[in-house]
């Protein structure tokens, strides 16, 4: 019963992180530490210094201004293997940018992949046009959206890897599992900024953002994204997709999904302490951008005891015993635990993460309909998130 209603908490998820369509895009190319610390070499200056992977030489995109627009991308495909893009929300006056990367549950097992969209193209991002196109931070027309008038990028989300994996042809563990996946969210990723860097060569801010899948997402390309658009301010806010330390969050864990989704290949090189012989050390990749991209600001967003985090990291229970099973939820106080160790312990101290916790177990708030009033300890979330944006001192909202 518990994972039937996990099952749709996850589809709910994942339709609400669909998007509205307007027209095809007509791409005419017409311009518009400690011992547990992650290392970083001594050369990154803070993150001021600029070394991008690659050439971002695509055509710029043309779209109708305030119309969402699907922008189909040759190369980028979903685990199924079929086709996938990207949206995009023009606004000409605005030199601000959103990248957001939906969400909705990951595959690694058979429970997980069955829960998991394999496929995203023209014809999904249409069917959500009275969905989710205006809402929550997608809003253009709600006076306390801070973001309301900023041009839009919508990341689908259909590889089943956080948008982090870089494997192709894999075949899943467990009983009924899909075969022959093509786990590719961090690879799609990269030919999707092919477009999108020369489309905005005048752009001043980017916020990367993301919700539950999306929220990890934003947060493992966050250092690509800001390399990419370097020198400028590029800040990050993660909503609710936490890394625990290895007390909370399983290394055997880890270990199947740096395994099955080849996540070490996504990873810097020079976050040397992001993967452990025994799988763990993840939680280092958010040290790591803590300390290379000191003159910037990042901020996290989650529940205390996020049910559906506390759903996924349940598998790692018990050594794994139950990861092709169904071994139930991590504790709701042990996943509290794990939280605000996250922040006491390993964001905090190095001065560039914030973060905003609210009580209880729902999951996400960047798309629901009370994202512009919602607040915890008489914080508005977006004050938070403007002060983020804008540069602000570091502040840690919630118990």
């Amino acid at each position: 019963m518990k994972t039937q209603r996990i099952r749709h908490r996850l589809f709910a998820m994942t339709v609400l992180g669909l998007l509205t369509a307007g027209c095809q895009s007509t791409d005419t190319g017409v311009a518009a530490p400690d011992d547990q610390g992650a290392s970083v070499d001594a050369g990154t200056d803070g993150g001021s210094s600029c070394s991008p992977e690659g050439v971002f030489d695509g055509a710029p995109i043309t779209a109708n201004a305030g119309e969402w627009t699907w922008v189909d991308v040759p190369g980028a495909v979903c685990r199924s293997g079929s086709a996938t893009g990207f949206g995009i929300r023009l606004n000409p006056a605005s030199d601000k940018l959103v990248i957001y990367f939906q969400g909705g549950g990951a595959c690694f097992n058979t429970t997980t992949c069955n829960s998991n969209a394999a496929t995203f193209g023209a014809s999904e991002f249409a069917l959500a046009r009275s969905l989710a196109g205006q809402r929550g931070l997608f809003n253009a027309t709600d006076a306390n959206n801070p973001f309301k008038d900023w041009n839009l990028i919508f990341v689908p989300y259909c590889t089943g890897d956080v948008h982090a994996g870089n494997a192709t042809g894999v075949s899943v563990p467990g009983s009924g599992a899909p075969q022959n996946q093509q786990f590719v969210g961090y690879r799609n990723v990269g030919l999707f900024l092919k477009r999108i860097v020369p489309t905005f060569p005048s752009v001043t801010k980017v916020l990367v953002t993301g919700s539950s899948a999306g929220g990890f997402g934003s947060m493992l390309n966050y250092h690509r994204i800001a390399q990419a658009f370097c020198p400028r301010q590029v800040s990050l806010v993660n909503d609710s997709g936490p890394i625990f330390s290895d007390a909370y969050l399983a290394p055997c864990l880890q270990k199947r999904w740096r395994q099955l989704w080849n996540f070490d290949s996504s990873l810097p090189a020079d976050c040397t302490d992001c993967s452990k012989p025994d799988g763990g050390g993840f939680f280092n990749f958010e040290r790591y951008l803590a300390r290379k991209y000191s003159n910037q600001r990042l901020g996290l967003i989650s529940y205390t005891q996020d049910s559906t985090i506390a759903y996924f990291f349940g598998y790692g229970q018990n050594n794994c015993a139950g990861i092709d099973g169904n071994p139930g939820s991590v504790p709701a106080a042990t996943f509290q635990a794990g939280l605000l160790e996250l922040r006491d312990s390993y964001l905090k101290p190095d001065g560039t993460w914030s973060t905003f916790y609210p009580a209880g177990t729902n999951h996400t708030i960047l798309l629901d309909t009370t994202y512009s009033t919602f607040s915890t300890g008489g914080t508005k979330l977006t004050d938070w998130m403007s002060g983020i944006v804008n540069q602000g001192s570091p502040s840690h909202i919630g118990p």
